[in-house]
């Protein structure tokens, strides 16, 4: 069933976006707050759509080189932004953050089979939705 869901999650989140536009209540501070963490969002979206290889190699550049998932975690701003927006539709903002972090789960397992170590190699160096923290080697001074 989860894959199934994985499989229709764009088409779903237009669903969800046509539920919560229904139900948004916005006042003009939570429209501009909302607004600005939702452009920030479909920024970095934008950003990795231009660096995405899809199915040829394990991308790895632009933003990819912080997060192995900037499409996703731009979506998870731009969606959260949403409850601003609405005033208050956190109980859906939840719902569909939990659906996606199960599609992530199954898209991975995919990018394993498709590119085996290179892609395993990858998620140690790159966090899942934000960067991972590496500690640099000091060598002592001379």
């Amino acid at each position: 069933m989860t894959r199934l869901l994985a499989r229709w999650r764009v088409f779903l989140g237009f669903v969800f976006a046509a539920i919560v536009l229904w139900l948004a209540t916005p006042s003009p501070r939570s429209l501009a707050i909302g607004a600005a963490i939702a452009i920030v969002g479909e920024s970095i979206r934008l950003w990795a759509a231009g660096h995405l290889e899809k199915s040829t190699e394990v991308t790895q550049s632009g933003p990819y080189r912080y997060t192995r998932h900037p499409l996703y975690l731009g979506f998870f701003l731009a969606f959260w932004a949403t409850p601003e927006m609405t005033a208050g539709h956190l109980l859906l903002a939840a719902g569909v953050s939990v659906y996606m972090l199960i599609a992530i789960r199954y898209e991975e397992r995919d990018l394993i089979d498709l590119f085996g170590k290179d892609y395993e190699d990858y998620r140690e160096q790159a966090g899942m939705l934000t960067p991972r923290i590496r500690r640099r080697n000091r060598s002592p001074a001379a």
